[in-house]
């Protein structure tokens, strides 16, 4: 029980506190230049997914004709997934005007989802390169000229940009959120140096379309659609010029049933992917999925078993004592932060408790429904 204990302790700490080392320290030690140019300018194809989006999609369609990007040089393709509201008479308003970029609308019916949306559309982009934006995603003025600066590179074959959350409505969970992201974009920063990143934003990514591939249904094409293209033997990258701002979610609910639904896909991505886990044929992207994916979804046991050991261990010293009482105390303090996360006045420290249980009790809820078959692949945005 004791081995049990230190082991579980050791693997919570390397999963989130060991592993960035390691990655700080093989940034350090290797450096991979990326061979960026800002002089590259090819066509580029900006292909939105969007299900009843009319109170964002008219922002998101101007904020994309505005990037300092050529506009001979870019098109927009919306793809509406069956929306019942007034988004398809948004898309076509704004098609309908005089501009010098390309709009074009694609209706999905029936309602299929985000990844049939893409695989509907990517056939139709004329672009070089494909870039994904969600329905509400605002991009800096920048952002699409730094993406694309990367493929100047001939062996990068996706870029992601940097996801900041804003947090205006001072939720304690869009605390929580916003941490989260800069936790991860460090991490990407420091793995974009030495090799591929593991992990991207939906929301703000680019791709040679001549690698894309059609996808099932079900899968998460963030998720999956990287790793194939290592699997191709090209890098993954992380561009932290391109910018883009969402609003993190308010509600702690909305928060759950977002990472759960995340988590579910990331682990049936994980699943088809599994042949990326071999060290014998991928090296140090094999160790690179499993610390910072595989071991991140399941962190959630390793936790459990560490309470479990400790109250089996109450009586072997007063370590496992103090430990325990710890351990109380975090999740005593997860537990005020979920009562406290609508109050205006509570301290952001909060954050850090509540927000690390809500994102391993999520992975837990989202592993038992993997291991019942279940998947998922639709959902109501903004609503998780």
């Amino acid at each position: 029980m004791m081995l049990l204990f230190w082991c579980s302790l050791f693997l919570l700490i390397y999963i989130y506190i060991g592993y960035p080392i390691v990655v700080w320290c093989l940034a350090e030690l290797s450096h991979r230049p990326i061979l960026k140019d800002s002089n590259y300018q090819p066509y580029v194809s900006i292909l939105i997914a969007a299900y009843n989006e009319e109170t964002d999609i008219a922002d998101t369609i101007n904020n994309k004709l505005a990037l300092d990007y050529p506009k001979d040089k870019f098109e927009i393709i919306v793809v509406s997934d069956e929306s019942s509201d007034k988004t398809d008479e948004i898309v076509s308003l704004i098609a309908d005007k005089e501009t010098e970029v390309n709009i074009r609308l694609f209706r999905q019916a029936p309602r299929k989802g985000k990844t049939s949306g893409l695989n509907m559309i990517v056939p139709e982009a004329n672009g070089e390169i494909i870039v994904f934006s969600d329905a509400n995603s605002i991009y800096d003025v920048k952002a699409l000229k730094a993406l694309v600066s990367n493929f100047a590179d001939p062996g990068v074959g996706y870029v992601t940009g940097k996801m900041v959350y804003v947090n205006s409505s001072g939720a304690l969970i869009g605390d929580g959120c916003s941490a989260y992201m800069k936790y991860e974009n460090w991490l990407r920063e420091h793995e974009t140096q030495f090799a591929s990143i593991v992990g991207v934003d939906g929301g703000i990514d680019a791709m040679r379309k001549n690698l894309y591939q059609a996808l099932n249904p079900d899968q998460l094409p963030d998720f999956v659609q990287p790793l194939k293209v290592v699997e191709k033997g090209y890098r993954v990258v992380y561009e932290e010029l391109a910018v883009l701002k969402e609003p993190a979610l308010n509600n702690a609910d909305n928060e759950y049933r977002m990472r759960v639904r995340v988590s579910l896909r990331a682990l049936w991505a994980l699943h088809d992917m599994k042949g990326l886990f071999n060290p014998l044929e991928h090296g140090l992207f094999s160790f690179q999925l499993i610390s910072h994916k595989l071991l991140r979804y399941l962190a959630f046991i390793p936790q459990l078993l560490l309470l479990l050991c400790n109250l089996f261990l109450l009586g072997s010293g007063g370590f496992y004592l103090l430990f325990f009482l710890v351990q109380m105390l975090f999740f005593f303090l997860a537990w005020i932060g979920h009562g406290a996360d609508d109050s205006k006045d509570k301290p952001a420290w909060l954050a850090l408790p509540y927000y690390f249980t809500l994102l391993n009790v999520s992975s837990a809820h989202a592993a038992w429904r993997y291991l019942k078959g279940e998947k998922q692949v639709i959902w109501n945005p903004r609503l998780g």
